[in-house]
């Protein structure tokens, strides 16, 4: 039998494939005439959709690929306060865009003096011009000009946001930070506890073990606020489980013991999916938009299986070629995110309306589809042409 790689092709396609299905899902949800099990359940039903395991799954790959990040760092010779830094710029940069993002909900395209889609636009330009990767050759001058044009752009926008109603204007405010805002709450979070703890396995467990407490409680009706920054915890829980599976493989790995970690990962996917259904009747259900913890259990449980397989397919077995053609999704998948408020903003602009037959059932989930791959195969054009965002 093959011995277990200590680098992971995987984390990256299963990113790629999770990024894929995001794009899908958020089009989908438009589509009407599509089978229920697709999509989102709704907040107060005590169920999940397909749907519903694609965002849980995103944070448990930011748990994954965390430790071989910081760990990449420390091994370079990065002190404390660099990765620090690293750190808070990450999550900085995550949190102003959920929060510009989750502010568009809002926005009043009536009585605001720009259009709800050129604001899109513009804020999105915004992003790539401070968070581009930029080439080192090129010239300072140009690229901070760049990325101060990006931050001039971004404060105009704030300026000029009306939000709410006519009868009751709202500015902008963090309502709930938006996708990129929670996952870098939980990042932040995460990331610190993993490079305090040294990234012990002794000492996560512990940090685990209080933040699955926290959510368990907040719905269990005895704890009755929100903690600042982790919330009701379950983004933080689906994050750190993420780090002490990646953790486990990083022990265990290579070392003579590839046998007991295949059994363990087997065991913990089955024992989180177990989990999440014995505590679904004394912790409020399982919901997506209520963040319960049967949720959290069994999300985790199935992007743990899912790494497992990953990890016999494409690091033992050699399969990456499989997903070749999504791989941007993986390498550049923060722009893979942006793209679609680009796409959907210049539809409005220009009255863009699909056939009608992509519009429902079977050929509006083709559609989807089809919009998912176009944009990551856009995205791979992007990369090559060094257009794409890195924080």
């Amino acid at each position: 039998m093959n011995q277990l790689p200590k680098r992971l092709k995987s984390i990256d396609v299963f990113r790629a494939v999770t990024m894929l299905l995001m794009i899908f899902v958020n089009d989908v949800g438009s589509v009407k005439g599509i089978p229920a099990w697709i999509d989102h359940v709704k907040a107060a039903d005590d169920g999940m959709g397909f749907a519903d395991t694609i965002f849980p799954n995103f944070l448990f790959i930011v748990g994954l690929s965390l430790p071989f990040a910081i760990r990449n760092r420390i091994n370079k010779g990065d002190a404390f306060l660099n990765i620090s830094l690293y750190i808070l710029s990450r999550s900085i940069a995550l949190l102003v865009m959920g929060f510009f993002h989750v502010n568009l909900e809002n926005y009043n395209g009536k009585d605001a003096l720009l259009p709800y889609s050129i604001y899109t636009i513009i804020i999105t330009i915004a992003f790539f011009l401070i968070w581009l990767d930029y080439s080192p050759a090129m010239a300072k001058v140009k690229k901070y000009s760049l990325i101060g044009t990006g931050i001039a752009l971004l404060i105009t926008c704030a300026f000029l946001y009306k939000g709410g109603t006519t009868a009751e204007p709202e500015g902008l405010s963090p309502a709930w930070w938006g996708i990129l805002g929670i996952i870098g709450w939980a990042y932040l979070v995460c990331a610190f506890a993993f490079l305090i703890t040294k990234g012990k396995l002794s000492l996560l467990l512990p940090v685990l073990v209080i933040f699955i407490a926290i959510n368990m409680t907040r719905h269990m009706d005895l704890l009755h606020f929100k903690i600042l920054v982790i919330g009701d915890a379950s983004s933080v829980t689906l994050v750190m489980l993420g780090i002490v599976v990646s953790v486990l493989y990083g022990t265990l790995a290579g070392k003579g013991k590839d046998a007991l970690l295949w059994g363990i990962f087997i065991a913990v996917s089955i024992g989180l999916i177990a989990a999440g259904f014995i505590v679904r009747p004394y912790t409020d259900g399982i919901s997506k938009i209520r963040a319960t913890p049967a949720w959290v259990f069994i999300c985790a449980g199935i992007g743990t299986l899912v790494f497992t397989l990953l990890i016999w397919l494409i690091d033992m077995k050699g399969k990456q070629n499989w997903f070749h053609a999504i791989r941007p999704a993986g390498t550049s998948t923060l722009t893979c995110y942006l793209i679609p408020y680009l796409l959907y903003s210049v539809y409005s602009l220009i009255h863009f309306k699909y056939p009608a037959f992509m519009a429902y059932g079977a050929g509006g989930i083709f559609k989807s589809f089809l919009v998912a791959f176009v944009i990551i195969i856009l995205v791979g054009f992007m990369e090559r042409k060094r257009l794409r965002l890195k924080i």
